[in-house]
């Protein structure tokens, strides 16, 4: 069985590149959201705006420069969003699990921060290290998340780490 607080900081990663992105469609967030379980969401372009603000709102949290300042965000997007937790099982095959939003059907910014913000601290508890990053290529930027073991990762994707090796590759001549 998967961790769940695992899943909901890929969930994280994976929406924040949507949401980051300039204007992101609502058909787009609810691929990603689908993608992750989602049964069937239906988006506003209010509700994207919501989330687009959760995501910028996220975001620090993978800026931070080491585990002291990502506490410290985390620490400030719970005494904003989160709620006492509770344990809720939605008849969905996932099991029982952790949720400190208000309520299962409340707004999709603030699920998406205290969902987030739940899996990232769980994370940096766990490996007690910062529980991401963003991508090193200046042309990228994207968050990713460091759920595996291994040396600390720099970039998002093998694609960007490529990139930036042949890149200084060609300018060292």
């Amino acid at each position: 069985m998967a961790f769940p607080h695992r899943d909901s900081v890929q969930r994280a990663v994976d929406l924040l590149a949507v949401l980051l992105a300039e204007h992101p469609a609502p058909a787009q967030v609810e691929r990603v959201l689908r993608d992750h379980g989602e049964a069937d969401p239906r988006l506003s372009r209010q509700d994207v705006a919501e989330l687009c603000e959760a995501a910028r709102e996220l975001r620090e949290v993978f800026a931070a420069a080491d585990v002291r300042e990502a506490a410290s965000v985390l620490n400030r997007l719970f005494a904003a969003y989160a709620r006492p937790p509770r344990l809720t099982d939605h008849e969905d095959g996932y099991g029982w699990h952790l949720h400190v939003d208000t309520a299962d059907d409340g707004p999709w910014g603030a699920w998406l921060v205290t969902s987030s913000a739940l899996g990232l601290a769980t994370l940096l508890a766990e490996r007690q290290d910062v529980p991401g990053g963003l991508c090193a290529s200046p042309s990228c930027g994207k968050p990713f998340a460091h759920l595996g073991g291994g040396s600390p990762r720099r970039f998002c994707s093998s694609r960007c780490a490529t990139r930036e090796r042949v890149a200084a590759h060609r300018a060292r001549g």
